[in-house]
């Protein structure tokens, strides 16, 4: 970036603090757009609710990168494990999270590893 204004300026420090500033907030704009194009900036965090033997909610969609933690609020322990594996919590007591980061769209399936018929949705959006 060329900055003209210094050549036709009789200040030679008001023209570079022009300068500075046009290429600060040049610089800024482009790691805004930069965190859009990623889709980091746009990811928002979700939590997962376990209580009376069921996640809440069932199906959460979020966009990628975002980061879903389950918060146990039951009276015994629970263990979120992926269908397939890809992830698996230690055994959540009462008041006990566990966090998982979804950097890939798609679905996700998940259930409590100790009582196989709770289960649930984590669908990840580009």
């Amino acid at each position: 970036m060329v900055n003209y204004m210094a050549k036709w300026s009789t200040n030679g420090v008001a023209a570079r603090m022009r300068y500075d500033h046009g290429l600060h907030a040049t610089l800024a704009t482009i790691a805004i757009v930069a965190g859009l194009a990623s889709g980091q900036a746009l990811a928002a965090d979700a939590q997962v609710k376990i209580a009376n033997f069921t996640f809440d909610p069932p199906t959460l969609t979020v966009k990628a990168g975002a980061t879903v933690t389950w918060i146990n609020a039951d009276d015994i322990p629970h263990l979120v494990s992926e269908k397939d594996g890809k992830f698996r919590s230690s055994a959540l007591d009462t008041n006990d999270k566990f966090s998982q980061t979804f950097s890939i769209a798609g679905t996700v399936e998940y259930f409590c590893a100790i009582h196989p018929h709770m289960t649930g949705r984590i669908v990840v959006t580009p």
